[in-house]
């Protein structure tokens, strides 16, 4: 997973906004869904974005796996976020 050069993101104390710049679409994401953000952009796979997110929540893996799917399902879709090779 990467997040693509067309898209830059900025976070605040409780909310990150994210920016497309091909579509010109804002989105705002709560604390939890801009830390999931910035950890997807800097790991180079889900399961290590996973692992460092349920020890940042301090929270299973198990429990936060279906939320971060469903988060870069939604970012995929919305052009976010891009799967890379390797």
């Amino acid at each position: 997973m990467s997040i693509p050069e067309h898209v830059v993101f900025r976070s605040f104390a409780s909310e990150t906004v994210v920016l497309n710049l091909q579509t010109q679409k804002f989105h705002g994401l709560n604390a939890s869904a801009g830390r999931m953000v910035e950890v997807l952009g800097r790991e180079k796979s889900v399961g290590a974005a996973l692992t460092e997110i349920a020890r940042d929540f301090e929270r299973p893996e198990a429990e936060i796996e279906p939320y971060l799917l469903e988060f870069v399902e939604t970012m995929l879709e919305r052009g976010l976020l891009v799967v890379t090779d390797g």
